[in-house]
């Protein structure tokens, strides 16, 4: 029998919004292979490093705090449109930046563009999403982003051996690709960044947000494309409208509201808590991280490389059980598992062992995190809030991930050193259970739920 549902478009819209997650992923990790180069050209101390890995985390915090504001006017088609343009600018400025000060203030550009991606292109997703597979659609959006860092960090590996062996006439390109091989490194971002720009003209607007500005004639069109009949369409019009009540725009004040309340306290938990359990330390810095574990700089970056594909393939697995099993479960045993692999790598650290094992927790520990807290919490975020908040409510969450991630990114290389590598992954250990806790406690299962239902559950509206 032929599905009612228009799955095949849905999968395209859902890919194009997911590249976004892509330079997301990218622009975030590609900074771990140059940080000991550009402190070496620069004469960079540990507290300069660390605000070399955390400076575009500070665009990301700005970009998170207004995307919201943004596409909840302007639409998310728009503001996908903006962010493309500041990753392309901000690829090229990196490239051809003449001081520290110059490739510091074009990072914060590129995070700009984090920021207002990990906000919209989740939001998009989830929006034109059908009930019984939002959870694979918006994961698809994790999958590129772990795909993102994993280009990252091959392409990085890959320039990181033609700087040894490659020969350029040219002066500049000489410059680019061979004697400060940082700036093709960063600067590579702008070609994805430019296809990202391309293919968002070739998607429709979000036609939950079209239904709230009113637009219903534009949102009926886009869901007779995925429902493929109006009647359907016009159902998903009904419910959607049934949930906004006579509140049909944006309404900052719905935030307040003792439920919604809940729930962006909820997300802002969950978002806060996942990055002080480790995970963005070990994108930004796992090459310094495996040096300090006795690895050559040629071995760290290859290790690098493996933890960024155990990230994707392991997000690819979390994607087609992630409706199956249920956000929860999936949490419970992901961050046993983190745990169970902190206590590993601290044990190689007190031991002082000098062997390889330490990449086999590495690849563990991003296993574990990879199938459950980083599959799901772009997932929860983007369908934890009602349709007409929904861009400032995850504005919201994410500003606060952001804020969390520029922390622990900023103090990383300042607590290995005060605190050593084990005193650091004891901390990320023990930040794992209050994370469990809230799950288990506040957090209500998603899987199999409309947008529409789980709205009603935090507003109590049966």
């Amino acid at each position: 029998m032929k599905s009612k549902e228009n799955v095949g478009y849905v999968f395209f819209l859902a890919i194009v919004a997911a590249f976004g997650g892509f330079l997301f992923g990218y622009d975030t990790a590609v900074i771990s292979g140059t940080i000991s180069k550009v402190g070496d050209l620069f004469h960079l101390s540990s507290i300069q490093q660390g605000w070399l890995g955390s400076s575009a985390i500070v665009g990301s915090i700005a970009g998170a705090l207004c995307a919201g504001f943004i596409s909840d006017y302007m639409g998310r088609k728009k503001t996908m449109i903006i962010a493309a343009v500041l990753f392309i600018v901000s690829g090229f400025g990196c490239a051809i930046s003449a001081s520290f000060a110059q490739l510091i203030i074009w990072r914060i550009v590129g995070g700009i563009g984090i920021g207002v991606v990990s906000v919209v292109s989740p939001v998009y997703i989830s929006e034109i999403a059908i009930t019984k597979c939002r959870g694979l659609l918006v994961a698809l959006y994790q999958l590129a982003i772990t795909i993102g860092i994993l280009a990252s960090y091959y392409i990085n590996y890959l320039l990181e051996n033609f700087s040894h062996t490659g020969e350029l006439g040219n002066t500049l390109m000489h410059q680019i690709f061979i004697s400060e091989v940082w700036r093709s490194m960063l600067g590579m971002e702008s070609l994805p960044a430019i296809l990202f720009l391309v293919l968002v003209f070739f998607i429709p607007e979000s036609p939950r947000w079209m239904i709230i500005k009113d637009k219903i004639n534009g949102a009926s069109a886009i869901l007779s494309r995925i429902y493929r009949t109006k009647e359907d369409a016009d159902l998903q019009i009904k419910e959607t409208l049934s949930t906004a009540g006579n509140k049909k725009r944006s309404d900052f004040s719905v935030i307040f509201q003792s439920g919604i309340r809940k729930a962006v306290i909820i997300g802002v938990c969950i978002a806060v808590l996942g990055q002080f359990m480790g995970v963005n330390a070990v994108i930004y810095y796992g090459p310094e991280m495996f040096k300090s574990a006795h690895l050559s700089g040629g071995d760290s970056l290859f290790a690098q490389v493996l933890v960024g594909l155990v990230n994707m393939l392991t997000t690819v697995l979390a994607m087609f059980i992630i409706d199956r099993l249920g956000r929860k479960k999936l949490i419970y045993f992901g961050v046993s598992g983190m745990i169970l692999s902190l206590i590993l790598i601290v044990s190689y650290y007190l031991t002082g062992a000098q062997n390889y094992s330490i990449v086999i927790y590495f690849m563990l520990y991003i296993f574990f995190q990879a199938v459950s807290i980083s599959a799901i919490v772009w997932v929860l975020l983007s369908e934890m809030y009602p349709t007409r908040v929904r861009g400032v409510a995850m504005s919201i969450a994410s500003f606060a991930l952001w804020v969390a991630n520029f922390i622990i990114v900023l103090l990383t290389p300042v607590l290995f050193e005060i605190i050593s590598p084990a005193g650091l992954f004891i901390m990320f250990a023990v930040m794992c259970l209050p994370y469990m806790f809230i799950m288990w406690k506040y957090v209500p299962e998603t899987a199999g739920k409309s947008l529409e239902e789980i709205e009603r559950y935090w507003t109590k509206d049966k």
